[in-house]
C-alpha cells in the first residue's frame, strides 16, 4: 500500500469499524501497528528499568481496551491515535497508582517531559502526579488539556491535533504553549506543597 492510501484505508477502516464491523479492526491492527508503537516507546521512554509493562504488553492492554469499544464515531487516523494515547496514559497511570498504594507511596513511576515540552531528562516528573495535573488543566479548559496529551502522548503533529479538534494550527500551538506553562508550573507547585 502506497504511503498517501495508508490515511484513507485507516479512516474506512475506522468508520467501518465504528458501525459495529468487527473484521474492520483487525484489518486495521496492522496499519496502525507501527504507530501505536512509537506511542507506546514515547509513553515508556521515563519509566524505570524492569517496568511490568513493556511497549508490546502496553499495545496489547490498549488492543484489549479497544475491542471493548462500542459504536465510536471514529473521525480519522489522528482520532484514533489521540485515543489510543489516551488509553495508553490511563493504563500507566493505573498501574502507577497500583503500584504506589501497594508501597504506599513510595517508588512511583516516573515520566519525562520530552523536547517538546523543554525538559530535561534530570526534572523527571511523576506520571501520576502529570496526569493529576492534567485532570485539573482539563476542568477549566479540557481542549489544552487533550493538545498536550495528543502532542505528548500521542506524538501528533500539531496539523493532525489540528484536525482531530477541528481548529487552526495557530490555535493549537498557542494551546500547547499556554498548557505546557501552566503544566510545569502547577507540577512545581505541587512538588513544592508535597516537600518535608
Amino acid at each position: 500500500m502506497r504511503i498517501l492510501e495508508k490515511p484513507a484505508a485507516v479512516t474506512g477502516l475506522l468508520l467501518a469499524w465504528g458501525r459495529g464491523d468487527e473484521a474492520a479492526l483487525r484489518r486495521l491492527v496492522p496499519l496502525v501497528h507501527r504507530e501505536l508503537h512509537d506511542i507506546a516507546r514515547r509513553c515508556l521512554a521515563g519509566e524505570r528499568r524492569g517496568h511490568s509493562l513493556q511497549t508490546d504488553a502496553l499495545i496489547n492492554e490498549v488492543y484489549l481496551r479497544l475491542i471493548d469499544v462500542q459504536r465510536v464515531n471514529w473521525q480519522n487516523r489522528g482520532h484514533f491515535l489521540a485515543i489510543s494515547a489516551r488509553l495508553m496514559r490511563r493504563i500507566l497511570v493505573d498501574h502507577a497508582r497500583a503500584r504506589r498504594a501497594q508501597k504506599r507511596g513510595g517508588g512511583a513511576v516516573r515520566v519525562t517531559f520530552d523536547e517538546g515540552l523543554q525538559v530535561t531528562n534530570e526534572s523527571a516528573h511523576d506520571l501520576v502526579a502529570l496526569d493529576d495535573a492534567l485532570r485539573e488543566l482539563a476542568v477549566f479548559d479540557d481542549r489544552k488539556s487533550r493538545v498536550i496529551e495528543m502532542r505528548f502522548f500521542g506524538g501528533l503533529s500539531v496539523e493532525e491535533t489540528a484536525a482531530v479538534l477541528n481548529v487552526s494550527a495557530d490555535t493549537v500551538m498557542r494551546d500547547w504553549r499556554l498548557a505546557r506553562k501552566w503544566l510545569l508550573r502547577e507540577m512545581s507547585r505541587n512538588r513544592r506543597m508535597q516537600s518535608p
